[in-house]
């Protein structure tokens, strides 16, 4: 009986051993699949295509608000209801635009902050940029655009 107590402990030990080894191969794959070259590339330039899409999105909103701006300038001292038709329907066109990029805007800003949350990503650090890059990706897209 004693016999079997012992090889009963020797075989949980070893089972102990086995699954803890399962754990670090699964931890190594996981962190090669996350980690790797290709993916580390991937995700920096989706960081870099989504950071341009801000941009010029935040450029878009620039030019509307001018065009605003000018015919708002324009009819400063007429009221809405006396402008011409096609220049109130052209108003409210650009507004309904600059609202629709705003909520571009914020969504994808969304992402791109979720994004760098998920991990501490390298090659946003200023002294670890890659080759050829002079500026790190900004840590977050903000503040959003609201009015």
């Amino acid at each position: 009986m004693r016999i079997s107590v012992k090889l009963s402990c020797i075989m949980l030990a070893i089972l102990v051993i086995l699954n803890g080894c399962d754990w670090f191969r699964e931890s190594k794959q996981v962190a090669q699949e996350e980690l790797g070259p290709k993916e580390l590339l991937r995700k920096y330039e989706w960081f870099k295509d989504a950071s341009s899409k801000l941009d010029k999105k935040h450029a878009d909103i620039k030019v509307y608000q001018k065009r605003i701006t000018n015919m708002s300038k324009d009819y400063a001292d007429v009221p809405r209801n006396k402008w011409p038709r096609e220049d109130r329907e052209q108003y409210n066109l650009w507004q309904s635009e600059v609202a629709g990029i705003k909520a571009s805007y914020n969504t994808l800003a969304s992402e791109y902050n979720a994004q760098m949350t998920k991990i501490n990503w390298k090659f946003t650090n200023i002294g670890e940029l890659p080759k050829g890059a002079e500026t790190p990706l900004a840590r977050e897209f903000k503040p959003y655009q609201e009015e």
